[in-house]
C-alpha cells in the first residue's frame, strides 16, 4: 500500500463529506448528545483501529470527538487512513441513533 496522490486523495474525501484534508493528514470532529454519547463512540473507535491495526489521533472534549488519521510510516494518506475514516463516521451513526 503506497501513499495516495492528491487526485485519489480529493477523490477518497467525495466518500467522507464530513472529513477535511489538513496537511498530511485527514480530520474529523463528531458531536454528540452529552460526554457519555461520545465515550460510546471513542469504544467503538477503539475497537475499529485494534482491528484495522491502525489508530488515529484522538482529542476529546466532552461532548466532542475529533479524530486525525494519516499512516506514518508510509509518510502521508492512504487507502487504509480512507477506510478508517469511513468506519468511524458508520460508528458516528450507530452511536448517535
Amino acid at each position: 500500500m503506497g501513499k495516495l496522490n492528491a487526485a485519489e486523495i480529493k477523490n477518497g474525501l467525495k466518500e467522507i463529506a464530513q472529513w477535511t484534508k489538513k496537511g498530511s493528514a485527514i480530520t474529523c470532529t463528531y458531536q454528540f448528545k452529552d460526554f457519555p454519547a461520545a465515550m460510546k463512540f471513542m469504544g467503538a473507535v477503539a475497537k475499529i483501529a485494534e482491528k484495522a491495526q491502525h489508530h488515529p489521533d484522538i482529542n476529546i472534549r466532552w461532548n466532542e470527538v475529533m479524530l486525525r488519521l494519516t499512516t506514518h510510516d508510509q509518510g502521508g494518506l492512504t487507502d487504509k487512513d480512507f477506510s478508517a475514516a469511513k468506519k468511524f463516521d458508520d460508528a458516528s451513526v450507530r452511536t448517535m441513533s
